[in-house]
């Protein structure tokens, strides 16, 4: 188990770009998969949950070229959809969250596709069934294989389009469930579909291939299936998540910071969430500026009530930064809520923090009220273990605020969402070393 020890305390400056989304990444290489034409995709970020699914492709078949950092070409003219079936494909898709992304294309092109449960963040219950509620709708039949302890999805004739009303925004569903719409025979309107930038993305990417969507942006989609898709190039967004971080990151260390090339219309409310916590941004044409400040204040309500900032599907806040914006309020001058209403356990690494000399109190799995310090007291050095990407980060940012030495272990959770982020933020004036 690898570690990274951090001198906490450093002033940092200077700019930082930031990676390829990794959301989107792995909707988009999933979906080479409905082709059998060459499709090329840019601004990938080569970290470990990515890898891992490109590694699967080439288990499959795919033909992967690594053409520079970050761009790679993929070709599926060949897929062995023997070892699709095999035991140990499904046994190496249960262990990667990113890996439920095959299905929709293997069940479209392909007729069959096995669908484990998830694995990835331990941050409590990740339902499928929006994903194969969906596919079941376009036709497959739905059974579980106890030898492989996995669903198997099966259209041998095909599937078809009908009309469908999710039960709940879930972006990867609606990805999954768009990917096998694209081949299906007719019509799939999709409503109450998620339309996260990623999802965007995926639909931009398959209208490349030939795929019929209206709807873009919208929770209303409509597909029209065609017969083949071809090939494509594709360019990934900037990872919001590691945005927000950034700026976390610039505030909570009373730095300042230049984060370019942001996509910054693609960013939604969050720029808006940081300055309830009194985080001033500044935007320079696609760049962020995070200018240092002796003091962050965060707004109260306009009745006078403490500040709620609670998760919620796109346009709303993603809950991958409220975990971020949790440690970035320790050091807040004011009080405000944290309510994380789509996963129950990501709030338990606050005894962490609580350790730290954070005044933070967990209501329950899902509320927590943070009393800001306004940098009159700094967090204590701490040793901490990584449960999850996002609380993983948070924690590092943490550290790297904190008086004295802390040390991070299960760090590979971190490298899973982050490009060598101890190399990036040590060119920063951070001190960071790997272990």
């Amino acid at each position: 188990m690898s570690t990274f020890t951090i001198e906490g305390g450093r002033k940092l400056s200077g700019e930082i770009v930031p990676q390829g989304a990794k959301n989107e990444a792995l909707q988009v290489i999933s979906a080479v998969l409905l082709t059998p034409g060459e499709v090329r995709i840019s601004n990938i970020p080569e970290i470990l949950d990515i890898k891992n699914l490109i590694a699967m492709l080439e288990g499959m078949g795919v033909k992967v070229r690594r053409l520079a950092k970050g761009e790679y070409s993929f070709q599926a003219d060949e897929v062995d959809t023997q070892y699709v079936g095999s035991i140990e494909f499904v046994r190496k898709s249960a262990a990667l969250r990113g890996s439920v992304m095959l299905a929709g294309p293997l069940l479209s092109r392909f007729g069959r596709a096995f669908f484990p449960k998830p694995g990835g963040d331990k941050i409590g219950r990740r339902r499928v069934d929006t994903h194969l509620d969906g596919m079941v709708r376009l036709g497959a039949s739905l059974e579980y294989n106890s030898i492989v302890r996995a669903y198997d999805l099966s259209a041998p004739q095909g599937l078809k389009g009908c009309y469908m009303l999710l039960d709940e925004a879930s972006v990867t569903g609606t990805a999954n469930i768009v990917m096998a719409a694209v081949l299906a025979e007719g019509v799939t309107t999709i409503y109450n579909a998620a339309c996260e930038p990623y999802v965007q993305q995926l639909c931009r990417l398959l209208t490349a291939m030939g795929a019929k969507i209206d709807g873009i942006g919208s929770n209303l989609l409509t597909i029209t299936g065609v017969k083949e898709l071809h090939g494509a190039e594709h360019r990934i967004l900037p990872d919001m998540i590691e945005v927000g971080s950034f700026i976390g990151m610039a505030a909570i260390c009373q730095s300042p910071l230049t984060i370019k090339d942001v996509s910054y219309k693609d960013l939604g409310i969050i720029p808006e969430c940081f300055r309830r916590l009194g985080v001033k941004l500044e935007q320079r044409g696609d760049d962020i500026f995070v200018p240092e400040q002796e003091s962050y204040e965060i707004e109260s309500f306009i009745d006078g009530s403490i500040m709620t900032l609670a998760d919620a599907p796109w346009p709303g806040l993603t809950p991958d930064l409220l975990s971020v914006m949790l440690v970035v309020a320790t050091q807040c001058k004011g009080s405000v809520l944290i309510h994380q209403k789509m996963f129950e356990s990501r709030l338990f690494f606050v005894d962490k923090l609580i350790d730290m000399g954070a005044q933070i109190i967990l209501c329950d799995p899902h509320r927590a009220v943070v009393i800001g310090h306004d940098h009159r007291f700094r967090l204590r050095a701490n040793n901490m273990t990584s449960p999850d990407i996002r609380a993983g980060i948070a924690m590092l940012l943490a550290a790297m605020s904190a008086k004295g030495t802390s040390v991070i272990d299960n760090i590979e959770q971190i490298d899973r969402g982050y490009e060598d982020i101890d190399v990036r933020l040590n060119a920063l004036g951070a001190s960071i070393k790997r272990g």
